[in-house]
């Protein structure tokens, strides 16, 4: 498996925390020195593991929170 560079450049918040400790986070990140993107993924308290997540450009996160917004819940 390739080595994935990685920089949290700013910790939006936690969605929930499970019972070992890992959190479901929203950051703004930078994937192997690109763009920073929005990511919605599992961390456990270091911010060193990771479980399976989604990448969004702002226009992406844009359009999910105008979704959300919609939706009677």
């Amino acid at each position: 498996m390739a080595n994935l560079k990685f920089e949290i450049i700013e910790k939006i918040g936690t969605i929930s925390e499970g019972a070992k400790g890992w959190k479901k986070e929203l950051n703004l990140m930078s994937w192997n020195d690109r763009d920073p993107k929005y990511d919605l993924r599992d961390w456990d308290q270091d911010n060193e593991k990771m479980g399976k997540g989604i990448t969004l450009s702002k226009d992406e996160l844009i359009q999910l929170k105008e979704l959300l917004n919609g939706m009677d819940i």
